[in-house]
């Protein structure tokens, strides 16, 4: 093959390296417009996984790189004058002059031909002229932009401006400090990289940035290789106390904006991107060169599995876009909690430790415990102090009140929607359901959305409580939840709106009742998607009978026996519908700016709460975001929780979406808890009222993750019961708790031991002479001039 490569970087030098590896006939080309010796930044840091495909691959870098590693396992986190250790990680860093240096002289051994200091040809020329064109050429790939409309390219420049600097202080570990001063919150993310110098890398909000006065450069144009020198000053004065006296050293070191690049197509013919032309992942979770690496060594290895070139590349795509998309989720999620860190300045340090290592949900709890389980340990007696708790426990199990209603444990079963009712009335079914919901141990059992009129369900099976009837047959339910179970019972009040009307799940979700059908109304006459009903714009009589509906069935729900009461105020619903630009156009007093959108919902509220009595709590659950381009944000859902906490709310249950179907929810693990994270730091917490995390948590150590860092005080799960009743009985089981918090129904405790599987009894010999492993071997620390020396925790 002849084969171009535009970009001389590290991706470009050892995927050259490896095809003339795996065929020295290759005829491999690499033109870079730098010189050899010309790069940019510091250090470079590499996961023990990637250094072992490297190793498979070429035995001759992976050595030149082993001999030049900075190695050590601690993250250090200083925040509030308290510093944190915590060990295991396993980390690995070289400079990355040097392991350009290294890639170089490999590709040369081999036979590459590199032209330094030579712009690349044309693309479409070299594409003729050769069989392959790899552009591996950068952030800013010209190459990508030329061919934009095959690749389909999306860069998205975020919100916080960091610098990449080095120092001359060799840090032992990779180091946060996190610092509070006058203008805002400022971080440092370093690590080392030799026996002489760190990684040194500067990272604020943009508005912090310009408080601080960090903008009085931003309009001048430095030419390549000139630093900042007035902002590396302004960083030498702020940090002192971190440097402890060391120099801060500049390469082209000036104020960034991350870009996340994202690309539809990786290749279009015979060519293919690689490294950051195709993808970057924000620096807080990886490195870009180690992605680009990574790419080199799969577009090599499917080049050689695959006789032709469209199928090799199709193959790298279908085999390394996945890998970066789950990648680039994780940096998502941490970028945006650093744009955010503002929010977590009064978090206890432990606490904001935790949050801080666990905040792109790769890290849990539990990964935590396994690699460090005095740190593991130290959190758990953290949460158990702040919540004043009785006894130290898992997260999960420790008691939380919602308003005045005491709960056992701070799980929740999230309302889910059953459609098995005949003429609004529950019957057995429910009672099971619901019953063995509460029995599994959850410390809150809610119904499903119980409608507050025959024209307010979603389809002919949804309950009711417009009757005295439907009343006493949800009497049944909770008498059976109170009298068997220490759990308690929550009812979800809703109007259906616009989605009324339709058929029972199983025969078509959404889709209109094709017989049988009543009206529904909406705030405009807008359908909720193609096929839908078209409702009638509610008129003031309209609104003025669906008040007294959720106060009458609010009543009933009180007589019922239920110990709390939430209005459904999301997923489309009418009161959701309302809150929506997307759905509501109205011009009167009920439509236009949030306050206008929010009045309707606000009379419900308050309608429900004035009909219930004070020693009954009342939340109410929200869509966060309608995930379109036009439709409610974030920020809009701080602002409509800080609307119905004004009127009385003891808690926010935070979903998100269901109010069009035009909707693309970013779904993934946990994907709604950043919303309720935000909620309950911004309004939530200062005024005393609980936050309910839901969406996709289906795991014990999620929900423990969640709760020790503060995102949340309850977490609802649905399907996640639905598979599994006694999910919770069976978690406190795993994590071999038995309190009062996971109390197993007196016929039922024959099981609370985890039962014993395949080969328990056999009991293991010892097979090492010296014993490794421990508390000293969880820290290492690097220690340049001597071998990399263990240490015991370091916190305070």
């Amino acid at each position: 093959m002849r084969i171009a490569i535009a970009g001389g970087g590290p991706g470009g030098l050892y995927f050259a390296a490896l095809m003339k590896q795996l065929d020295p006939a290759h005829e491999v080309t690499v033109w870079e417009r730098n010189a050899p010796d010309d790069t940019f930044g510091f250090g470079v840091v590499f996961s023990d996984e990637t250094l072992s495909g490297i190793g498979n691959a070429d035995e001759v870098v992976h050595a030149a790189m082993e001999r030049r590693f900075a190695r050590w396992t601690d993250i250090d986190i200083e925040v509030a004058g308290s510093r944190f250790t915590v060990g295991g990680q396993g980390f690995a860093a070289m400079g990355r002059k040097e392991l350009l240096g290294i890639l170089q002289r490999r590709a040369a051994e081999l036979g590459v031909t590199v032209h330094y200091c030579t712009p690349v040809p044309d693309a479409a020329e070299l594409r003729l002229s050769h069989d392959l064109v790899v552009a591996a050429d950068g952030l800013n790939s010209a190459i990508r932009a030329k061919y934009a409309e095959s690749f389909g390219p999306a860069l998205d420049r975020r919100r916080n401006k960091y610098i990449w600097l080095g120092t001359d202080l060799v840090f032992e570990a990779f180091q946060f400090f996190v610092k509070q001063t006058e203008w805002g919150t400022m971080q440092i993310h370093g690590y080392p990289y030799s026996g002489s110098g760190s990684t040194f890398i500067v990272e604020m909000h943009e508005e912090v940035w310009r408080r601080a006065g960090f903008d009085r450069t931003e309009g001048r144009e430095l030419p390549p290789g000139e630093s900042d020198e007035y902002a590396v000053e302004r960083i030498r004065q702020l940090f002192a106390e971190e440097l402890r006296g060391h120099r801060v050293l500049t390469n082209n070191s000036k104020w960034l904006s991350f870009t996340t690049v994202r690309n539809e197509r990786w290749y279009e013919g015979n060519l293919v991107l690689l490294g950051d032309a195709a993808h970057t992942a924000h620096f807080s979770i990886g490195s870009g060169t180690k992605l680009a690496m990574e790419d080199a060594l799969a577009l090599a290895a499917c080049l050689h599995e695959h006789p032709a070139v469209e199928p090799a590349l199709a193959a790298y795509q279908a085999e390394r876009k996945p890998v970066v998309e789950s990648t680039q989720r994780a940096a998502q999620a941490s970028l945006e909690w650093f744009e955010n860190i503002g929010m977590y300045a009064g978090q206890a340090p432990a606490q904001f430790a935790f949050n801080l290592l666990t905040r792109s949900r790769r890290i849990t709890f539990e990964n935590l415990r396994e690699r460090d389980a005095g740190f593991a340990a130290l959190m758990e007696r953290e949460f158990a102090r702040h919540e004043q708790a009785p006894a130290v426990a898992p997260a999960m199990f420790q008691p939380v009140s919602i308003g005045p209603l005491e709960l056992k444990n701070r799980i929740v079963v999230s309302p889910m929607d059953m459609y098995s009712s005949v003429d609004g009335v529950p019957g057995d079914f429910h009672l099971v359901h619901l019953g063995s919901k509460a029995l599994g141990g959850a410390g809150l059992v809610m119904s499903e959305m119980v409608c507050v009129s025959p024209e307010g369900r979603i389809t002919p099976g949804c309950p009711g409580l417009w009757t005295e009837e439907q009343g006493q047959a949800w009497r049944r339910v909770t008498e059976f939840v109170h009298a068997n179970t220490t759990g308690r019972i929550g009812l979800q009040l809703g109007h259906s709106g616009r989605k009324g009307s339709t058929r029972l799940m199983w025969e078509g979700i959404d889709q209109p009742l094709p017989e049988g059908n009543w009206e529904v109304i909406g705030p405009s006459a807008l359908p909720y998607g193609p096929g839908s009903h078209l409702p009638r714009a509610a008129t003031r009589a309209d609104l003025d009978r669906v008040v007294t509906e959720f106060a009458a069935a609010a009543e009933r729900g009180v007589r019922a026996g239920f110990d709390l009461i939430e209005v459904h105020a999301a997923h489309g619903y009418l009161l959701s519908s309302f809150l929506s630009p997307v759905a509501n156009h109205r011009t009167d007093e009920y439509g236009g700016p949030l306050a206008n959108r929010l009045r309707f919902p606000l009379e419900v509220f308050d309608a429900v709460r004035q009909a219930v009595p004070a020693a009954i709590p009342v939340t109410v659950r929200i869509s966060a975001t309608d995930w379109v381009p036009d439709g409610n944000t974030e920020e809009d859902a701080v602002e409509i929780a800080r609307a119905f906490i004004a009127h009385g709310a003891a808690a926010i249950d935070v979903s998100s979406g269901q109010v069009t179907q035009d909707e693309k929810p970013a779904y993934g693990r946990s994907y709604q808890t950043p919303f309720a994270d935000k909620i309950r730091h911004r309004v939530a917490e200062p005024a005393g009222v609980k936050v309910i995390a839901v969406g996709a948590i289906s795991s014990y150590d999620d929900v423990n993750s969640i709760l020790l860092a503060g995102r949340a005080d309850l977490c609802a799960l649905g399907r996640t019961h639905l598979y599994n009743p006694q999910w919770t009985l069976q978690a406190a089981a795993e994590q071999e708790y038995a309190g009062p918090a996971a109390a197993w129904p007196l016929p039922w405790e024959a099981g609370r031991r985890k039962p014993p599987t395949a080969r328990t009894d056999r009991v293991p010999p010892r097979l090492e002479l010296l014993r490794t492993g421990g508390a000293d071997q969880v820290h290492l620390r690097w220690t340049p001039g001597a071998a990399a020396e263990p240490s015991g925790p370091m916190r305070s």
